[in-house]
């Protein structure tokens, strides 16, 4: 247990929700379908290998839950991926704050500069904000969907920090662990023989 949560705690991968909608029992299907490109239009930027591996992963996850999968199935597994840029600021001077002379940075103020900022910035900038920092956030979405009544039943986001092209996402165990993670809080357990 203990292990589980260091591995957690550590992993680049965040949970960033998990849905289920409409009441939705999902431990009440017995099949389910993962969309194929011909099906719908693959995701900007997203290459056919990554879209196998994703669906591979998301596969085995339902498998160990005792689905199986049917091209006929009402519940569709619908992926999306996105990838935006964020900025990350901090104030220039920190509210209340008084100069400090010594020789390093007042702990938690960055970015230091070699010629104190307060000598020179005035106070009315109280609300200025510095960049420290500009990355790329990918966010890998499942949203399961009743076809037949087409009704969303459930959904859940795993978001990671993309450093350049070197994707979480593109890699077979970055994607293990981020599928691990989406279905962290999957309402359906995994089966007994499948437990850790």
């Amino acid at each position: 247990m203990a292990s589980a949560l260091l591995l957690a705690a550590c992993s680049p991968y965040t949970l960033v929700n998990s849905e289920t909608y409409n009441d939705a029992k999902l431990s009440s299907y017995s099949t389910f379908r993962i969309i194929t490109p011909d099906q719908g239009t693959m995701v900007p930027g997203m290459q056919a290998v990554t879209y196998y591996n994703i669906a591979a992963a998301i596969r085995e996850q339902m498998l160990e839950r005792g689905f199986t999968e049917s091209p006929d199935s009402p519940l569709l597994i619908n992926i999306g991926l996105s990838v935006q840029k964020e900025i990350q600021t901090e104030p220039v001077l920190p509210p209340n704050y008084y100069p400090y002379y010594g020789p390093e940075p007042a702990p938690g103020y960055y970015p230091f500069f070699m010629y104190p900022r307060q000598y020179y910035w005035p106070a009315y900038y109280q609300n200025a904000q510095v960049i420290t920092g500009i990355y790329k956030e990918g966010v890998l979405t499942m949203d399961m969907v009743n076809t037949v009544d087409k009704i969303p039943l459930y959904s859940a986001s795993v978001a990671t920090i993309v450093n350049g092209g070197d994707s979480g996402y593109r890699n077979l165990q970055g994607i293990a662990e981020a599928v691990n993670t989406l279905f962290s809080k999957f309402p359906v357990p995994l089966l007994p023989q499948y437990r850790k």
